[in-house]
């Protein structure tokens, strides 16, 4: 069975709506005219024509080739924070607390919040049908990497900074205790409406949220163990940042407590190990490397998982993914190395 990474097409609306409704991704929701919005604006974006980096999403998918349906999502938001709609979140500190004459003291856990009007670049919306999950190609990490290579394609349209917040534990029914333990008291809205509310508008968090360190010793217990932890179900994502350069900040989302991880571009390992290769034909006794491949088609981006081997500083690659990226000898192609443990 072959897959293909490519940029998302208007034709996959339908296959994308239908795999956002069996999840509940805020950045990606079951809802037609938000994801056709998605879907034009990363079509701009992939070519150039975005006027502004907050204005640009490359929304990827991963597509079952013989069966002609697409299987998984990714994205990038090329800058996620500005003046008029920046990025939000609570700093987690320590403070000591001293008294000399009872000779006790305290290590609190203190949250500030923060906002970053000069925000980093965001990945995200990343999903799997559940009928392809726990194969042997992890096609969920396939979708999830390839937008580190087309960073390295295209370094000039990201920020420094990348940043990637992570879903914390939530009920069955999405409840979150640290919204209900924290958030609720100051807005009195449920997590879910208070959540949608701040992707179109974030004064209410601004104005009703508190200015000052919250202890978080105030809290209930429930409310305080999900800071910073992520759910079982987000815990191979977290793993595999890890394995590539990004590191917890010290930083969670103030609706949820989910904890934010940060890297440098330039630190990301696929990102340093990303080159260009001219491809030649040929044969060699045994494709024992694997790697990310891909280029700017004609037809868009798009690029697969694959062996390779090189002669000469080119690239040799196996007949099956030149044939499905439409590869001829001579193309020019980039590709990063990937180990068989970071899959």
């Amino acid at each position: 069975m072959s897959f293909i990474l490519r940029e998302v097409k208007r034709r996959d609306l339908p296959a994308i709506l239908e795999l956002a409704s069996t999840f509940s991704l805020l950045n990606l929701p079951a809802d037609e005219r938000v994801l056709g919005e998605k879907i034009e604006r990363s079509y701009k974006s992939f070519r150039g024509d975005s006027k502004q980096p907050e204005d640009s999403e490359y929304f990827f998918v991963v597509e079952d080739v013989e069966k002609k349906k697409v299987v998984g999502t990714s994205v990038i938001l090329a800058k996620h924070g500005t003046e008029d709609f920046p990025h939000t979140y609570f700093d987690v500190q320590k403070k000591e607390r001293h008294s000399k004459e009872l000779g006790i003291g305290f290590i609190h856990q203190t949250l500030k919040l923060k906002y970053d009007s000069d925000g980093p670049t965001e990945i995200g919306g990343l999903l799997v049908s559940d009928h392809y999950r726990g194969r042997p190609e992890k096609l969920g990490k396939q979708v999830s990497l390839i937008r580190f290579l087309y960073m390295a394609m295209h370094r000039d349209r990201f920020e420094k900074r990348i940043l990637c917040e992570l879903t914390p534990p939530l009920s069955q029914d999405g409840r979150s205790e640290f919204w209900e333990a924290l958030g609720r008291k100051f807005t009195g809205l449920p997590y879910a409406e208070a959540d949608y509310l701040s992707l179109q508008n974030k004064e209410f968090i601004k104005n009703l949220f508190p200015e000052e360190d919250i202890y978080t010793c105030v809290l209930d217990a429930k409310g305080r163990y999900v800071i910073g932890r992520v759910g079982l179900s987000t815990m191979p994502a977290k793993h595999l940042l890890e394995q590539i350069g990004f590191k917890y900040l010290n930083q969670i989302d103030p609706f949820d407590g989910g904890p934010h991880y940060g890297a440098s571009l330039d630190e990301i390992t696929l990102v340093k190990k990303a080159k260009t290769f001219e491809v030649m034909d040929g044969k060699v006794a045994l494709f024992d490397t694997m790697a990310l491949v891909a280029l700017d088609h004609e037809d868009g981006f798009r690029g697969c998982l694959t062996y390779f081997g090189l002669k000469d500083k080119k690239v040799i690659l196996p007949e099956a993914t030149k044939s499905l990226l439409d590869l001829k000898a001579g193309a020019q192609v980039w590709l990063t190395p990937i180990s068989e443990g970071a899959l």
